[in-house]
């Protein structure tokens, strides 16, 4: 196709700390959340003591192999990759008046190999983590402690690296902690509405404070929110479904509400009204919320329907996410809804909403790869995936949609965030290691390897639409 993609597109993909770096109590490390959710972010909460040996403790070792990998990564033509710093490297309570210099020392290292070749760092401040101790001393993002503990560590990080990092997001899928707070706010599963929407709204306020200070530390850097873009679609023309579409929509698009406008929608107070929400909001808190992000970033990999009909709501569910399947649709192995104009229809909801560049950071196939005997990976699945999501892209660059990137999910083989899987693979590189943590960690090229580096060469001309 003839590409639609701009000069300075930032291509790549993207990781995080805590799937890939391994490495979970060296130089220093802390505990954090993740590391006592070995199961994944669905799983059980498992107290953790020095020995015990969960799959991330060593993920694929990303700690120290990361020279390979970031080689790897610019085989391909990395013009970006996303990753996130361990909060817990930094601060290993979360509470420290003064940082660990061994955990600051290992992130110059990495970004210093990227700077080799070229690559940008996009760079999350906290990604599905947070320090173990900030739970366990002040009850996580529930205490109003925690937002100067991570201002704290922004500002260290900020500091440090502001001559290396210039475009930075703060919290990853911040909307999730809907979903899984104990994962998105420290909170246990069966916290309630008011507790999990004040620990909410805490981490907002921390949000924009980071801005505040990143817009004061690094005046050329750019720093956006991130969401995971969970569009769904009313089932039926049924004016019920189109209105409980909405509602739904909205659900996560007030996160982006709040971040990009500076202020909590009027919507969210009958919400909060009708389902007996009170929250403490403070006029410094409303006076830090106008600190707004300078992009959006989300993740996307499926849609989804919505339906007022119990009947239908309770039958079995497609994902994650409990959405109702779409019957136009098919699915991947993990019954995830695959979707690829969904990515161009969200990209024009989020742009028009918010005129405001954006940045797609998470975007790709989880599945089950085969070695051939001659040692091949023939991901075709992948490449068909990928290839007809960038076309969706493209298209809506074309609707007049600002772009700054997009980097894949998992270039290289990860430990899945929802259950903690290797076998649920993303990458372009392969990595040998199993879901009992068995195998020599090797990496080794897919096809889809060959075929990514091919688009990042071409801007997008490779990319073939389909007839």
């Amino acid at each position: 196709m003839s590409s639609k993609f701009p000069d300075h597109f930032l291509w790549g993909g993207a990781v995080a700390a805590n799937q890939v770096e391994g490495a979970y109590q060296t130089d220093g490390k802390g505990l954090s959340t993740s590391d006592l959710q070995p199961q994944g972010i669905f799983g059980a909460i498992v107290p953790r003591v020095d020995g015990d040996s969960g799959i991330k403790d060593v993920a694929i070792d990303f700690y120290h192999r990361y020279p390979q990998d970031i080689a790897l990564f610019a085989e391909m033509g990395f013009k970006c990759l996303r990753t996130s710093i361990a909060w817990t490297r930094i601060f290993p309570q979360g509470d420290e008046d003064t940082p660990n210099e061994a955990g600051l020392a290992f992130y110059d290292r990495l970004f210093d190999e990227m700077a080799k070749y070229g690559i940008q760092p996009l760079i999350t401040l906290s990604h599905y983590e947070m320090p173990y101790g900030l739970v366990k001393r002040y009850g996580g993002w529930g205490s109003r402690k925690t937002i100067g503990f991570f201002e704290r560590y922004a500002r260290t990080v900020f500091e440090r690296y502001k001559h290396k990092v210039k475009h930075w997001l703060t919290f990853n899928e911040i909307n999730m902690s809907l979903h899984a707070p104990f994962t998105g706010v420290g909170l246990a599963e069966d916290s309630s509405k008011s507790e999990i929407y004040q620990a909410i709204h805490h981490q907002l306020v921390a949000s924009a404070r980071a801005v505040k200070a990143c817009h004061e530390i690094v005046p050329d850097g750019k720093i956006g929110n991130m969401l995971l873009g969970g569009i769904v679609y009313p089932l039926s023309c049924r004016p019920e479904d189109v209105l409980e579409t909405q509602r739904q929509n909205r659900d996560w698009l007030f996160f982006g509400d709040v971040q990009a406008r500076g202020d909590y929608p009027a919507y969210m107070q009958r919400y909060f009204r009708e389902n007996g929400i009170q929250i403490e909001i403070t006029a410094e808190d409303r006076l830090a919320l106008r600190e707004t992000i300078d992009f959006i970033s989300f993740s996307y990999y499926m849609s989804g329907c919505v339906t007022t009909d119990e009947q239908q709501n309770n039958a079995a569910r497609a994902n994650i996410l409990n959405m109702v399947p779409n019957p136009h649709l098919a699915s991947s192995e993990w019954g995830w809804q695959i979707d690829p104009v969904g990515l161009r229809y969200l990209l024009n909801v989020l742009y028009d909403r918010y005129q405001k560049p954006l940045f797609i950071v998470e975007n790709g196939l989880g599945a089950k790869d085969r070695i051939e005997a001659d040692g091949s990976i023939n991901d075709d699945y992948r490449i068909d995936y990928l290839n007809d999501h960038l076309v969706q892209v493209a298209e809506a660059i074309d609707d007049g949609v600002e772009v700054m990137g997009y980097t894949s999910w998992g270039p290289i083989d990860l430990v899945s965030a929802s259950k903690a899987e290797m076998s649920k693979r993303y990458g372009f590189i392969y990595v040998d290691r199993d879901d009992a943590g068995n195998g020599s960690l090797e990496r080794h090229r897919k096809k889809s390897f060959y075929w990514y580096r091919d688009v990042i060469q071409s801007n997008g001309n490779s990319l073939k639409e389909k007839a």
